[in-house]
């Protein structure tokens, strides 16, 4: 991690400097620079090239599981939770599940019935430009509604 950030930074400071300042020796990233790749991360390279052929080949639908079992399947022996850090550390997402249409387009899939008998109807627009609601008709009993209840622009404008 720290020759690394070395790596990256050495076009800005002096290597010295960055060294000096990470605690490290400069030979160890010079060694570090020149040294050839591990067995795990040729290992690695290879396994992700598998990953990624499996994963797009299912339409990014596939998750780590799926991807594994062919991976296996191809030959080459590796871990799930290695599969799931190779998947996570190249940013292979699945797509979300598709949604379609419902199912049911008989009965169940129409317009439920008015069962408590409201009205619905438009409020006409009013000098403000507010923009139009539904409102629910006058009870069925012939009560009034209580002014709290009451939403027009002149109870909600009052308080301001």
């Amino acid at each position: 991690m720290r020759f690394a950030f070395i790596a990256r930074h050495r076009n800005i400071w002096p290597v010295a400097w960055l060294c000096d300042a990470l605690d490290v020796s400069r030979s160890g990233f010079h060694a570090w620079l020149n040294r050839s790749p591990s067995a795990r991360s040729r290992h690695d390279e290879i396994l992700v090239s598998r990953i990624d052929r499996s994963f797009k080949s299912s339409d990014r639908t596939y998750g780590a599981r799926c991807v594994w079992h062919d991976v296996l399947a191809e030959g080459l022996s590796c871990g799930l939770h290695r599969v799931e850090r190779l998947i996570r550390e190249n940013w292979l997402r699945a797509r979300p599940r598709r949604r379609g249409l419902p199912k049911d387009t008989g009965q169940r899939a129409a317009v439920s019935d008015n069962l408590l008998d409201r009205i619905f109807e438009a409020r006409p627009r009013t000098r403000r430009g507010s923009r139009t609601s539904l409102t629910s008709g006058p009870p069925k009993d012939g009560s009034t509604l209580p002014p709290s209840s009451i939403c027009s622009p002149a109870v909600s404008s009052a308080g301001r």
